[in-house]
């Protein structure tokens, strides 16, 4: 699948929905571990958008599981806020979230 950068206005706007997303994996203190990065995986597949709550984490530890997690889901990083990580991948065979052109 094709890796694909997002625009800053492409940014923007997906930060706008996920405001309203509640975390739907979390990375607790066993840290990132095969199921974890399965079940990212997994609902990035049916959400394409989803947040992840990265918990007991220092800040630069917390940056490189955001990066692991990045290249093990092929995901981009749409934002970072204290323990939440925002992730967006599309789903090339059933696109549910339309991005602005640029």
């Amino acid at each position: 699948m094709l890796n694909m950068s997002l625009s800053p206005s492409q940014k923007r706007y997906l930060r706008s929905q996920a405001h309203h997303l509640k975390p739907v994996v979390m990375v607790g203190q066993h840290g990132l571990t095969d199921n974890v990065l399965s079940e990212i995986d997994s609902a990035l597949d049916h959400h394409e958008m989803i947040k992840v709550r990265i918990s007991g984490a220092e800040r630069d530890e917390k940056h490189v599981m955001v990066d692991a997690i990045r290249a093990a889901s092929k995901a981009e990083l749409v934002q970072l806020i204290g323990h939440i990580a925002v992730l967006f991948r599309r789903n090339s065979n059933n696109p549910k979230i339309t991005l602005p052109k640029n």
